[in-house]
């Protein structure tokens, strides 16, 4: 049975943080969905970089994905304005399944009150908010708490969707 993971977008996203895993886990043989605020909505990246969402959060299911990946840049800001979006994130931990965070994605997982007592890593910029909502920061490349996984910035991605691969087949 083939794997689905959602990746979330909005405007503004890091390039490398949506492109390198949806590629990577495409490569793996995991059906990848794209999940934006709206449906086929196109997004731009903090480069101009485009990308065209497959459904909104509002339509999809949780129980059709087995896990879910929220990049950083500023999008995550963008995200969690929208309570569908931060909704999916929460659904999707509660269900036990894979929620992967890259470099500002945290504000998400912050949002979506999910973080206290988990060991987490993000970008050093927003360490506070993740202490804020109840976790313990530690500086790693990535990091593997259940079933979240966390990671700082672009240069930790091939640790992070290695990580995220493991789990979706676990």
């Amino acid at each position: 049975m083939t794997k689905k993971i959602g990746i979330l977008v909005a405007d503004l996203y890091q390039d490398l943080e949506v492109w390198y895993p949806l590629l990577r886990l495409k490569e793996a043989g995991i059906e990848v969905i794209v999940i934006g605020a709206e449906k086929n909505k196109v997004y731009k990246s903090k480069h101009g970089y485009e990308i065209k969402s497959d459904i909104s959060a509002k339509e999809i299911k949780a129980e059709t994905l087995d896990g879910l990946i929220i990049p950083g840049g500023y999008a995550p800001d963008i995200m969690r304005r929208y309570p569908e979006m931060v909704n999916l994130v929460k659904t999707i931990y509660e269900q036990g399944k894979v929620v992967a965070a890259i470099c500002h994605g945290g504000w998400m997982l912050a949002s979506a009150k999910i973080l206290s007592g988990k060991t987490v890593t993000s970008f050093f910029a927003i360490k506070d908010d993740l202490e804020h909502a109840g976790a313990r920061f530690v500086d790693a490349e990535v990091v593997v708490d259940g079933n979240l996984i966390t990671s700082r910035k672009p240069e930790d991605l091939p640790m992070f969707v290695k990580e995220i691969i493991k789990a979706l087949q676990d």
